[in-house]
């Protein structure tokens, strides 16, 4: 029996390219939509890239009338907290109106399942750790504000259209295919692991901690590092269970354990070999002292079982792909 074709929407940026790789393997068909604003055509390694916009209404009829389409997986948000609250204005009309084309298109055509890149940055503020899906949300930011937006838009597109969605969110994102293939880039960069091995490779002068006097062991920052790998686990068994008409759902997703600042940075320095110069700087506002995710529902009921969990191992295969492909940047 033949695989589903999907849509994936963003797939040339971090995430999405590896995804389209274990979705090739897995057998699917895949098509990739993405406008290259912030995604690289070089990603692209596994199915077929369409250049274009879903801010195109006109675009997104035409891609919807031409191919065959069974899901549609989304990873088009723009995502940078500190932009957002500059512009906020360019994250709603991105990440909530662009994304209801997107719905309107596929509903116009019978295209009723949808896997949404959502994130941590709906709760806000933690009150408790780990956080679990009935966490409270209230963002502090547009960006997290946008996302929780769209969550709603699909609760009643689901109730009154019948569109099923399962809405990922997600922790820290990090590390790099295990067979060295593909990576994580940013342009400009602004994740912590990415940034100590530039600091590592010798491609960043240093690498900042901003405040070491939190209420942690260390006194720096924790967060909750999920390798891209079993990110994309998580989003294959997702797209499965609506692909045999499962029910709408949200998972976090996380390591369900967290690494502090300095874990991260020390266990750089075992990784590389390099010493990795650091500069200590204030605190930055609204950087909560732990986020950690609770992670058992999906483990529950989707069956997932994250397969690279320890610290070591996520810099290790981000530091292949920084050696490998330093040449890129």
């Amino acid at each position: 029996m033949s695989k589903s074709h999907v849509l994936e929407v963003g797939g040339a940026g971090y995430i999405g390219s590896h995804m389209s790789k274990m979705l090739v393997q897995s057998g699917y068909e895949v098509l990739v939509l993405d406008n290259l604003s912030t995604g690289f055509r070089d990603a692209v390694r596994y199915g077929q890239l369409i250049e274009g916009d879903f801010a195109d209404q006109v675009f997104l009829e035409q891609l919807f009338s031409t191919q065959h389409i069974d899901a549609v997986l989304h990873f088009a948000a723009l995502s940078q907290v500190g932009e957002s609250v500059r512009e906020p204005a360019r994250y709603y009309r991105n990440n909530v109106a662009n994304t209801q084309n997107l719905l309107d298109a596929m509903l116009r055509h019978d295209v009723r399942r949808f896997l949404f890149s959502s994130t941590a940055a709906l709760f806000g503020e933690p009150e408790y750790t780990p956080i679990d899906e009935q966490h409270p949300q209230r963002p502090i930011n547009p960006y997290g504000r946008s996302k929780r937006m769209v969550e709603e838009m699909l609760a009643d597109y689901d109730q009154a259209y019948g569109l099923r969605s399962v809405s990922l969110r997600y922790f820290n994102a990090a590390g790099a295919d295990p067979e060295g293939e593909l990576g994580e880039r940013h342009d400009p960069e602004s994740h912590l692991i990415p940034l100590v091995l530039q600091a590592a490779s010798g491609r960043r002068e240093s690498i900042a901690i901003y405040g070491n006097d939190y209420p942690t062991p260390d006194g720096t920052c924790v967060r909750d590092y999920i390798h891209v790998w079993d990110l994309c686990s998580a989003h294959l068994l997702a797209l499965e269970h609506l692909l045999v008409d499962g029910e709408s759902a949200a998972y976090n997703l996380g390591n369900g354990k967290g690494f502090s600042v300095q874990e991260v940075i020390d266990t750089a320095r075992k990784v590389t070999g390099q010493s990795i110069p650091v500069v200590l700087q204030g605190r930055r506002s609204g950087d909560p002292a732990i986020l950690v995710a609770d992670s058992q529902k999906a483990r529950q009921e989707l069956g997932w079982l994250p397969r690279f969990g320890d610290l070591e191992t996520i810099i290790d295969h981000a530091w292949a792909w920084e050696r490998k492909k330093g040449y890129l940047w």
